[in-house]
């Protein structure tokens, strides 16, 4: 596919500049990163505010600013519902969860699935998260280079490849040097140049088209394209019914079990602090999500009305890039490509310096139970380095093997690495009748469930599934996979638990700890 596009140099000028800026950032904040605490924590002084824009600004990534346009552009909203469930959700829980951690945690959330069940519970856990980001980390690193090879009127894998590492260096310098207070202060930025992006991209869509919004909408209106179904009760497909059970999951497994959110608990002044900051995340991210939607829902709706204006065979995928970069004017081109990579940015910075503090908690420590403050900070910066490298080779790898339906990918790699550990937070915070015997034969059921599905659902090179038992072939969509294995280690746990006797949990283990505590403090 021949793209003839190319850049400005004043858009070259604007890209470059914000993306120095990050290497500004984590410079100005390096001489305050002397202590772990300070480096993964930001010494627990970061305003409400600009957490909360944080957790937006990590949730909002390169994922949304071009697969969802895709997304939309290919089909419908459909993708938005999974998004929808977690305001709803996180009414009921983050009250519980958030001073949970910050009483029970110094730095790791899986320190939590330890003391409640054992150390196996945390080291299976912090291993999901770290196979999980990985994953997440190449799809955003790929989807970028992606992007903006085709606004250098390039779509060549060398081209992508040289943006992938030249991007993930500018990561690793500003993770390892400004820490996590240097992460959430650009991400504030990035999180605002994201939004002008969608924004501008919508106005520009209106302008341009003939009738303006008007004919835009008609269009999508016509060709169902702002609509959440198909809305039968059919696990098979992926359907509404499977993105809202997906999306219930999915909020309790970001809010309460993902280790880029709950460090950033940590970094809060009090808990109060710490949960306006994430009814402010999500309650931003939502709007978002639908922002981003509606531009691919308008990009239809536009190359409908001026059919031939697209390349042959173009991906879904690279609509919103070819859009940007032969439809905007110069300068505004500019600033969106910058929002693009300012996502990518925010999301993987965060990824890295996450992952980081698990390795350094969950088993740096561990290994070195008697080692200096200073000495896990050495490691920690080490640990930034070599998963950033890491990541870089992750998205390579994409390059090489092609990016075609890569959010489909993400989401199913998302709910077949999330292997349970739902299941594990919820035995864990309802039930002080759970104990470790139980939870490990309920680990080990969803293990063996997840081995099945996806033997029998993944094919090898030839078309071939790698283990075909015919009708006994895991028969329903992937995104199922993980609520699966969170209601089976829930399930199989629990019951499991009642054939051993052990003592009930501490209760301040759970949530009844906190409830008496709550009651305690209104009878005062």
């Amino acid at each position: 596919m021949e793209l003839n596009t190319s850049l400005h140099w004043i858009d070259y000028t604007i890209i470059i500049v914000s993306v120095l800026a990050a290497v500004a950032v984590g410079v100005y904040f390096s001489k305050k990163q002397d202590s772990t605490k300070a480096y993964f924590a930001a010494n627990g002084a970061v305003p409400t505010w600009a957490i909360g824009m944080s957790m937006f600004a990590t949730i909002i990534s390169s994922v949304t600013f071009i697969a969802y346009p895709g997304a939309a552009y290919g089909g419908n909203w459909i993708l938005l519902v999974q998004g929808l469930m977690v305001p709803i959700v996180l009414v009921g829980i983050i009250g519980y969860i958030v001073p949970l951690y910050r009483r029970m945690i110094k730095l790791s959330c899986y320190e939590y699935f330890e003391r409640r069940f054992g150390s196996l519970a945390r080291y299976y856990s912090s291993v999901a998260f770290i196979l999980e980001h990985f994953a997440k980390s190449g799809t955003i690193l790929f989807l970028m280079g992606t992007a903006v090879a085709i606004f250098m009127g390039f779509n060549d894998n060398s081209t992508i490849s040289m943006i992938i590492i030249f991007v993930g260096i500018v990561v690793i310098a500003l993770t390892y040097l400004g820490g996590m207070e240097a992460i959430i202060w650009m991400d504030v930025a990035q999180g605002f140049l994201l939004i002008i992006g969608g924004v501008l991209a919508v106005i520009i869509l209106f302008i341009i088209t003939d009738g303006g919004p008007g004919a835009l909408l008609a269009v999508a209106s016509e060709h169902n394209k702002i609509d959440v179904g198909p809305y039968d009760w059919d696990f098979c497909e992926r359907t509404f019914w499977v993105l809202v059970i997906n999306g219930i999951f999915y909020a309790v497994q970001k809010y309460g079990t993902d280790q880029t959110i709950v460090q950033r608990y940590l970094t809060a002044r009090t808990d109060k602090a710490a949960k306006k900051a994430s009814y402010m995340g999500i309650l931003m991210s939502v709007p978002v999500w639908a922002l981003f939607m509606f531009v691919g829902t308008c990009l239809f709706a536009y190359y409908h009305i001026n059919s031939g204006d697209l390349p042959q065979g173009i991906r879904n995928d690279d609509v919103f890039p070819f859009f940007i970069a032969t439809e905007m004017p110069i300068g505004i081109t500019g600033l969106v490509i910058a929002a693009l990579v300012a996502g990518a940015i925010s999301s993987l910075d965060s990824d890295i310096n996450c992952i980081s503090a698990c390795v350094v908690e969950d088993y740096y420590v561990r290994a070195r139970p008697k080692a200096s403050d200073k000495e896990k900070l050495y490691a920690g910066r080490v640990s930034v380095l070599v998963m950033g490298i890491a990541c870089i080779g992750i998205a390579l790898l994409y390059v090489s093997w092609g990016g075609d339906g890569v959010l489909g990918t993400l989401f199913g790699l998302y709910a077949i690495l999330s292997a349970g550990i739902v299941g594990i937070f919820l035995l864990g915070l309802f039930s002080r009748r759970a104990n470790w015997q139980g939870l490990y034969i309920g680990i080990a059921a969803a293990i063996i469930f997840t081995a099945y599905a996806v033997l029998t659902t993944t094919k090898a090179d030839d078309g071939t599934l790698f283990l075909d038992l015919g009708k006994y072939n895991f028969p329903h969509h992937t995104l199922m996979l993980g609520v699966y294995s969170h209601i089976i280690v829930l399930v199989v746990g629990y019951v499991a638990s009642l054939c051993f006797k052990t003592p009930l949990a501490d209760k301040h283990l759970t949530i009844y700890g906190y409830l008496e505590d709550r009651r305690k403090e209104s009878q005062k």
